[in-house]
């Protein structure tokens, strides 16, 4: 009888990733890296493979790929390494696969995590892309195969304790009146409007609470991340736009929560560690050990709210808009924000760009519906191309 959960990552050398092998390292006898993947990070990867031995390690970048297979080879260890986006399907596919940890940042993680869906895993979701670009497709696919869905998102996993045992997907029956997506505010949260056209992308990245990556770090400060997050809370809980309100709390110790018609509001509590909501779906339905330290609530000593600027942050309001619309508009939402971000980055464009780029780009692409898979990563790439073209016109 098996006992170890054989665990594909996918996107290990991230954030994410790192914070589920720390989870692994911990419970040896629970769970063990059998696939790890990567883009193009060869000195992450090839330290995780000596220290976890992957049945497979997986480079999206083949250049990458060779490099780490020649020096995983010098060093005697017995890790197969793949390339490219077909072996990220089959490492998340593979029948020895128990649970596979979609955690690779953007669009690219979307076709494996599809992959896994397909063959009927547990599938820990931290990627967003999937929800937001292909919600519905997605979701049908889980249930179609019979796929086990977890939040990895440390607001939609506090959603998901906060729920009812016997929740079914339906709101109304459960009793519940609102969801309560809880945001940071950023570290723009104080900044005057007028400041922010001067912003860097080192201080955009410099978020007050959660260590994360670059791309992930200017969503928050634009507030788009929580946005992409209404738009899946939409498709995990089966809940209309306006039955999501975003809360903001500067603390980040309550990471959201529901609202019940009886006037309860039940709530998921803890320090900004993502290992708590990643050892909450690993060990699911058992509660195991994270590493995180204990909330202490006398050093906490008060938690703060307010409502959201829609001002200060319309990337927010845009998403609304996006997820209101239905069809292609959140894909379209994405692709553009991926682009946006991305060129922000490079200092291609100042952030208060970011914003005028997606609203033109949702204006500019015609609304329709998307049934498969193929429709979605189409609409991805017209919507890049219109915000490529959106750029070039502005420098």
């Amino acid at each position: 009888m098996k006992t170890t959960r054989q665990i594909t990552i996918l996107g290990s050398t991230g954030s994410i990733g790192e914070s589920t092998l720390d989870v692994i390292a911990r419970h040896p006898d629970r769970f063990q890296a059998f696939a790890l993947t990567a883009n193009n990070n060869v000195e992450k990867m090839f330290a995780q493979c000596q220290r976890f031995q992957p049945r497979f390690a997986v480079m999206l970048n083949t250049a990458s790929a060779e490099q780490l297979a020649s020096a995983i080879k010098s060093a005697g260890i017995q890790t197969e390494v793949l390339a490219g986006i077909e072996s990220l399907e089959k490492v998340a596919s593979l029948p020895e696969v128990d649970a596979v940890m979609a955690a690779i940042v953007g669009a690219a993680g979307i076709r494996p995590t599809f992959a896994a869906a397909r063959t009927g895993k547990l599938v820990l979701l931290a990627n967003k892309e999937t929800l937001v670009m292909a919600g519905r497709i997605f979701m049908d696919l889980v249930k179609q195969h019979n796929a086990t869905l977890l939040p990895i998102d440390s607001e939609h996993n506090a959603i998901y304790q906060s729920l009812p045992h016997h929740f079914n997907g339906n709101l109304t029956a459960a009793g519940i009146s609102r969801i309560l997506l809880t945001a940071s505010g950023g570290p723009f949260r104080r900044a005057p409007l007028d400041s922010l056209a001067s912003v860097t992308p080192e201080q955009a990245c410099a978020h007050p609470n959660w260590d994360m990556g670059q791309k992930i770090s200017v969503d928050s400060a634009t507030m788009m991340n929580k946005g992409l997050e209404v738009i899946e809370a939409h498709w995990l809980f089966e809940a209309p736009p306006e039955k999501i309100q975003v809360v903001i709390h500067p603390q980040s110790v309550i990471h959201s929560m529901v609202a019940y018609v009886d006037g309860s509001v039940i709530a998921q509590l803890g320090n900004p560690d993502m290992r708590t909501p990643i050892a909450h779906a690993m060990g699911y339905p058992d509660r195991i050990e994270s590493g995180v330290s204990a909330l202490d609530m006398f050093k906490v000593a008060h938690l703060d709210f307010e409502e959201p600027d829609f001002k200060k942050f319309p990337c927010l309001g845009l998403a609304y808009q996006a997820l209101a619309a239905g069809g292609n508009m959140p894909a379209v939402l994405n692709a553009a924000n991926e682009i946006a971000v991305e060129s922000f980055l490079k200092r291609r464009m100042p952030f208060t760009a970011i914003p005028l780029m997606i609203e033109h780009v949702m204006k500019t692409m015609r609304q329709e519906e998307m049934s498969t898979l193929d429709d979605v990563l189409r609409t991805d790439e017209q919507a890049r191309d219109a915000a490529q073209n959106w750029l070039a016109n502005l420098q």
